[in-house]
């Protein structure tokens, strides 16, 4: 499995009170995610641990489906996977804002059942980039999701940790989708 480095994480900006700077793109639309409705097959590579200086990955399948909702400015995926004989859900909600032109994501799984903090970005030639401020191990981190749609019919989403406010990155999960054939 490839990963998608080579791409650059743009750099996070704050404003006065240390909250996120996020700006659309000029192309972001309702239709960023279109390539995306239907239902997936997913190779996985997560590090087994995050923010410890880990390079052990472990590899699993999952699948998703997507569909929109909300006349196309909105969609929610489901992702089922099974971690160690125990099955695993967990669902994404995207909302597109038309007035900022930003897209949030928003995620909840069966271990917690809590909606977690929304990523907002949008896409630009292709690939996007969703950022928040978060908890982890009590430590105040940013995430980062990005999509890379280069390839609409096997796209790549990943996921990134910084401890030190995006001055550097841990990439700690990758997905490698391609699209199961339609019946």
């Amino acid at each position: 499995m490839t990963s998608n480095n080579d791409l650059e994480i743009p750099k996070v900006n704050f404003d006065i009170n240390g909250e996120l700077i996020i700006i659309s793109s000029p192309t972001s639309s309702k239709h960023d995610f279109d390539f995306y409705e239907g239902k997936w097959k997913l190779r996985n590579k997560k590090l087994k641990t995050r923010l410890d200086n880990c390079n052990e990955w472990t590899e699993f399948e999952s699948t998703q489906e997507m569909y929109r909702v909300l006349n196309g400015i909105g969609n929610i995926d489901n992702y089922l996977a099974t971690f160690d004989g125990v099955p695993f859900e967990g669902m994404s909600i995207r909302l597109f804002n038309p007035k900022t032109r930003l897209w949030s994501i928003y995620w909840a799984d069966s271990n917690e059942g809590i909606l977690q903090p929304a990523v907002v970005g949008s896409f630009e030639n292709n690939v996007a980039h969703f950022f928040t401020k978060d908890t982890f191990n009590d430590k105040q981190i940013l995430v980062v999701f990005r999509w890379d749609i280069t390839d609409k019919e096997n796209p790549i989403w990943s996921q990134a940790f910084s401890a030190d406010n995006g001055e550097n990155w841990e990439w700690n999960w990758y997905m490698y989708f391609s699209k199961f054939a339609k019946n």
